[in-house]
């Protein structure tokens, strides 16, 4: 495939604010997720994960997500999406004003019965109630298929399994279905083999990449995804977001390095390149750290020469 084959749009989906931030020990203020969230808003993302309805108890970093849902300076014709795993996190997203209630699965049995303590199965049967009371409300339900390409605990992830979790929650009517690399894994060849299987399951308009960056495979693993025709990617500013499964790797793709890539090919996606460099070394001061955008850092060093 040429980049003329290539898509000439995509949409780029920002989880920084809550996948992001969601595995930092340090309570990060309100007013920084909102002014955050902000910059993305105005930097043209046309969907941005900035909460999760979670229990505190089990993600204490997300206890402000109420907080920060009300004081985000919100823009017509941007989806504002929530994580919300059961009936109560769904009504305080619904409360919050969530646009998109995002649910989850895993594609590995052996992390489903790890993580959550039941099967695959049962876990999807759990998010029922939840997918049928966001479409009774209108709103747009999206899901992320987790360890779509390898699992921390068995290793290779049968394709047929990523095919089945992804059918399972087709079934409980999702608008759209992330194939989401878990533990950064993946390699271009997985890839072609992941994405064909699941377009048969699933409308490839509504499929999207989530690549972690683990082992620096992730830009790679969204070029072939753009040649396999996928047009939604999910990353995070600044590279926020760690892997739980892999001490001390980086976790989320840096949305500055998927901009970059995108410009570089051509491809259109809507979002200031230099408007996110700023948010991801604003994040990155705050949090005191460097960024973990290779393209961020460049752009960042050759503005101060």
């Amino acid at each position: 495939m040429t980049a003329q084959d290539l898509p000439r749009k995509v949409k780029i989906v920002e989880v920084g604010p809550r996948d992001g931030l969601q595995n930092e020990k340090e309570t990060i203020p309100a007013d920084i997720k909102i002014a955050l969230v902000d910059r993305l808003t105005a930097a043209g993302f046309a969907n941005i994960e900035a909460a999760s309805f979670v229990s505190p108890k089990w993600v204490p970093q997300m206890a402000t997500s109420t907080e920060v849902m009300a004081g985000i300076a919100r823009r017509p014709g941007v989806l504002y999406s929530a994580l919300a795993p059961n009936m109560k996190g769904f009504e305080a997203a619904l409360a919050a004003g969530a646009d998109e209630i995002v649910i989850f699965g895993a594609a590995s049995e052996a992390f489903s019965q790890k993580n959550i303590n039941c099967s695959i199965a049962e876990s999807i049967e759990r998010f029922r109630d939840v997918a049928e009371a966001t479409k009774r409300h209108g709103l747009r339900l999206r899901a992320a298929v987790s360890c779509a390409f390898g699992c921390p605990y068995q290793g290779e992830v049968p394709l047929d399994a990523v095919a089945d979790v992804v059918a399972r929650l087709r079934d409980l009517g999702c608008d759209e279905i992330d194939i989401a690399d878990t533990i950064g894994v993946a390699t271009p060849r997985k890839v072609h083999e992941v994405m064909p299987r699941v377009i048969r399951e699933f409308p490839i308009e509504g499929l999207s990449g989530h690549f972690h960056d683990t082992y620096g495979q992730a830009i790679a693993n969204i070029y072939a995804s753009l040649e396999e025709g996928i047009t939604i990617y999910h990353s995070s500013v600044a590279g926020l977001g760690g892997c739980p499964y892999a001490k001390g790797a980086t976790g989320n793709v840096a949305t500055e390095d998927v901009l970059y890539l995108m410009q570089g090919l051509g491809i259109e996606t809507g979002v200031d390149l230099d408007a996110v460099v700023d948010a991801g070394q604003f994040i990155a001061g705050h949090l005191g750290r460097k960024s973990n955008s290779r393209a961020g850092n460049a752009i960042a060093a050759k503005r101060q020469q």
